[in-house]
């Protein structure tokens, strides 16, 4: 679990470079939308792919480790450490999406803090323990209503420590985040829509859709203007409104003077589609 926090904290040390995504399973029905490996992996569970394309700027990184469900141990560590990093110092890098080949697992225990992109986190099968840490520390997670979530380590003596017990209460409340994490209990899929802990839940099988539809919405947006997005909320909310607002404009300033807002009012006068290209 130290590894896992080292892990957090590494990948989260790089994420707001002014330079400039998503966690699936059941990727073995997607084959031909994988077209390109960026580079080998530090790790031979974890592989690292770019889709080609429209889709030129959506990242996966894949976990592939069947015989132990997808669980973390420290290859897999150093391999996601690597992937992470390679995502954030590519520009071309603009949502990245963690994938298990593994069907109906989608991860047995990790972490994330966010890289610098948007992350999703697409759950279809279980993700108990670090598996829903993994999640939690997603920007966006949708789930397929087979999904089964929850955190049991107290059932093992020991408290959820890459994350659990402060981004839980932050997305669904303190009563029932002590109810889930005090208990143990597993939730469904449509459960956790209820209770704000997915934002989206569809039907078995179809998360992954759901979240390609979600990560080319994003790609097609600027990119600087996602991450400025993205630094101004998620260090905005721990904070006082006074200094979140100082916060904001700060980020507002950043994107005011880029090629990218050049070219967006451009597109928006000539009526057609912004070719963004993250400067």
């Amino acid at each position: 679990m130290c590894a896992l926090r080292v892990l957090t904290r590494s990948a989260c040390s790089s994420y707001y470079v002014k330079t400039s995504k998503p966690y699936l399973t059941t990727l073995y029905q997607h084959h031909s939308r994988r077209n390109l490996i960026l580079e080998p992996s530090a790790s031979e569970f974890v592989k690292l792919h770019k889709l080609a394309g429209s889709d030129s700027g959506i990242i996966e990184v894949r976990l592939d480790r069947p015989e132990a469900k997808n669980a973390i141990g420290k290859d897999m560590l150093r391999g996601l450490s690597h992937a992470f990093e390679l995502i954030n110092q590519n520009s071309y890098a603009n949502v990245a999406m963690i994938c298990s080949s593994v069907p109906g697992v989608f991860c047995a225990g990790a972490d994330l803090k966010a890289v610098r992109v948007p992350t999703i986190a697409v759950i279809e099968g279980v993700a108990l323990g670090g598996g829903l840490e993994m999640a939690l520390a997603c920007d966006i997670r949708i789930c397929g209503e087979n999904a089964l979530m929850g955190l049991p380590e107290t059932g093992l003596a020991i408290i959820p420590g890459a994350g659990g017990t402060q981004r839980l209460p932050r997305l669904v409340g303190k009563a029932i985040a002590k109810d889930i994490i005090f208990t143990g209990r597993k939730i469904d899929g449509k459960e956790a829509l209820s209770m704000g802990l997915v934002n989206y839940c569809v039907p078995a099988g179809e998360a992954y859709s759901k979240a390609l539809a979600v990560a080319r919405d994003i790609n097609q947006k600027g990119p600087v203007a996602i991450r400025m997005a993205k630094k101004a909320i998620n260090e905005g909310v721990e904070t006082d409104l006074s200094s979140a607002l100082v916060l904001e404009e700060d980020c507002y300033d950043q994107v005011l003077n880029t090629k990218d807002r050049l070219e967006g009012l451009a597109a928006f006068a000539e009526k057609r589609k912004p070719r963004y290209t993250g400067e």
